[in-house]
């Protein structure tokens, strides 16, 4: 009927399509709903590829894009089984990056919390936490003069408290 379909090589493949084959109504369902699948799963490899994301975020990615719910579900799914998508590995490598980038554990946690990690693995990852009180020192020591007024002293901390330090870390590192 001159419908217009954007396929992937493998549909092309699957169903031996050539340029002006004749389909029935089973087969354009059938070729509808496995370029569904396919798209999802390409969707997912594309966003998988490009950041540490959990099951959850995926398929609620999958989704937003325009996938469909049992399409995307199905796509986690694959990817879990082919152990492409680990959220306690995620958990991990997101703490990493955190720590890594000088952020404190409030911020670790709030990353964590985005990424749609389960809490059953955010006390694994955030175990072995380094101490950052040798960050905000540095940082201080780089942003505060030895006569620094109050007003400067306040908005260095407050820096600090947006980046997830917490009051006694950024108060024993001004002590320092």
């Amino acid at each position: 009927d001159g419908t217009v379909m954007r396929l992937y090589r493998q549909s092309v493949e699957d169903f031996s399509l050539f340029p002006g084959k004749e389909l029935d109504e089973t087969e354009i369902q059938n070729l509808k709903k496995e370029a569904g699948q396919i798209s999802a799963k390409m969707r997912a490899v594309r966003i998988l590829s490009a950041s540490s994301v959990s099951k959850s975020d995926l398929q609620r990615r999958l989704i937003q894009k325009g996938e469909g719910k049992q399409d995307a579900q199905e796509a986690v799914a694959w990817m879990s089984d082919m152990g492409l998508l680990d959220d306690e590995k995620t958990a991990r490598q997101i703490v990493e990056r955190c720590a890594a980038k000088g952020y404190g554990l409030a911020r670790a946690k709030q990353a964590l919390y985005e990424k749609q990690i389960p809490r059953e693995f955010w006390e694994d990852a955030l175990a072995d936490y380094p101490d950052q009180t040798g960050t905000i020192v540095a940082y201080f020591q780089s942003k505060l003069p030895a006569n620094a007024e109050e007003k400067d002293i306040k908005r260095a901390v407050d820096a600090m408290m947006r980046r997830g330090h917490s009051y006694s870390q950024i108060r024993k590192a001004l002590e320092q």
